[in-house]
């Protein structure tokens, strides 16, 4: 697989929106609003969203297409993503979360992402379970090993990847 390109979480969210349908900023700031299901797993700030999209044409994954009188204000840009953009979504959506630390924001946002593409969870779960499972062992053979707040800090860790787990177990039992 070829490496993907090193983006920001609100970058990865506005791309992989854009990716789904030519539009404009101000649709992917609703949808990334606190209210939204995107929105609910990570808040994107329409002045963010707007950063995104600006980084996004620069890099070349996303292309201005056209522009359309807005409902109240300025004109909008209409928004695509390039091949580039929509490769790099389909990587992006399929791979594994690398820190237990990282799950609540991206590993929910993928799942919210991958759902309104109808994407089943199923393959990202599993290979999440995948990245996490030598996770765990290792944290369980250094909070056996530690002593003091080493023990401490590594049984909590334990518990967290272990949570993270069961979180995965249960999805993946739907």
């Amino acid at each position: 697989m070829p490496a993907l390109p090193a983006l920001s979480l609100p970058e990865w969210i506005v791309l992989t929106l854009v990716d789904e349908h030519p539009t404009h900023g101000f649709a992917i700031a609703t949808l990334t609003a606190e209210q939204h299901d995107v929105g609910r797993a990570w808040h994107v700030p329409r002045p963010i969203v707007y950063r995104c999209i600006d980084r996004l044409v620069d890099l070349g994954l996303v292309r201005r297409e056209a522009t359309e009188a807005g409902d109240r204000g300025p004109r909008r840009s209409i928004l695509s993503s390039t091949a580039d953009g929509g490769s790099a979504v389909r990587a992006w959506l399929r791979q594994p979360v690398a820190h237990v630390r990282d799950l609540r924001s991206e590993l929910l946002v993928k799942l919210a992402l991958r759902l309104r593409r109808d994407l089943p969870p199923d393959e990202l779960v599993a290979a999440q379970q995948r990245t996490l499972a030598p996770v765990r062992d290792a944290l369980e053979s250094q909070r056996d090993h530690a002593e003091g707040f080493g023990a401490i800090l590594a049984g909590w860790r334990v518990e967290n990847v272990n949570a993270a787990l069961r979180f995965l177990d249960s999805l993946a039992a739907r």
